[in-house]
């Protein structure tokens, strides 16, 4: 089965088919690549549900293929859950990882709680079938920022049900995928799928 991944986020999309081939090796799941002419809606939900809902609609609607889509970020305790939805843009509009990732390690103390949170939308255009499947990823924040691995919040980010004193940033990705929130929500997904199949 194709899948069309709303994103032209380059570390989204190598996550993704890196989880349907590892849920799946060698088998019926097949990612393709949104086109660059399709334009996405603004991430201004006020949930990664709404979020990811819009941007899979979004899909497809302009391909009039079955599209998933996901929207993540990182909630702190400390700030009520903030990030949250605007995680990606924590330190302005046009921030990068690294900006946003300094933004978080001045206000949220070491050890405090943090955890990610993914939801992954299905949109099926012919059927008029849509589906949610959410996960997520406890933790805490490190001292300090370490490892080369992973993206955005993750060198910051020791998961709770990870090897000890590891961030995110410092396991493999077969470690990351067995407890990131997209992991799991891609798990959720394709057994919806499966059980949708068989």
């Amino acid at each position: 089965m194709k899948l069309l991944l709303a994103t032209h986020n380059e570390h989204k999309r190598r996550e993704f088919e890196r989880l349907l081939e590892q849920a799946e090796p060698g088998g019926e799941w097949e990612l393709e690549t949104l086109p660059e002419t399709v334009v996405m809606p603004p991430e201004d939900g006020e949930t990664f549900a709404e979020n990811a809902l819009g941007k899979a609609r979004a899909a497809a609607a302009a391909t009039g293929r079955v599209s998933i889509a996901d929207d993540s970020g990182i909630a702190a305790a400390a700030l009520g859950g903030a990030p949250g939805v605007r995680s990606a843009r924590y330190a302005g509009e046009h921030a990068t990882d690294a900006q946003n990732l300094q933004k978080l390690l001045r206000e949220v103390p070491a050890g405090s709680a943090l955890e990610y949170v993914c939801v992954i939308a299905y949109v099926d255009p012919a059927r008029g079938a849509e589906q949610l499947f959410e996960g997520r990823c406890s933790g805490r924040m490190a001292q300090a920022p370490r490892g080369q691995g992973g993206f955005g919040y993750d060198p910051a980010f020791l998961p709770d049900d990870g090897p000890p004193g590891m961030t995110m940033a410092e396991l493999s990705d077969e470690q990351k995928d067995a407890i990131s929130h997209r992991g799991r929500a891609a798990r959720a997904l394709l057994e919806w799928l499966e059980l949708r199949a068989g």
